[in-house]
């Protein structure tokens, strides 16, 4: 039987443990199977070990926001905001900031 996407991811970040993308995508693959826990904790371990990577505190918020954890969303949209606009990501700071004002 093939592997299955998030399979593959695994093995590929056991490969490459420091590819922030792998990680990225595993936590969102999570997401896609439905796991909101497990992707959640992905997505906690990528803010503490790649804090710059603005796509996971995106990512994170909108889909707080999909559980309706509304306060939890803007809490970590808002410090994705900021991040965005530190490393100078400008598409990215005028997502979030959209996507906060939805909120």
């Amino acid at each position: 039987m093939p592997l299955s996407r998030r399979e593959r991811l695994e093995a590929m970040l056991a490969d490459d443990p420091g590819d922030v993308f792998l990680h990225y995508a595993l936590a969102t693959e999570w997401l896609k199977e439905g796991d909101f826990a497990t992707a959640e904790v992905r997505f906690q371990n990528l803010h503490v070990d790649f804090p710059d990577y603005v796509p996971a505190w995106f990512q994170h918020a909108q889909a707080l926001a999909e559980q309706g954890r509304l306060d939890e969303a803007r809490l970590i949209g808002e410090q994705g905001l900021i991040t965005a606009r530190r490393v100078g990501d400008t598409h990215a700071a005028g997502e979030i900031a959209g996507f906060l004002e939805l909120l």
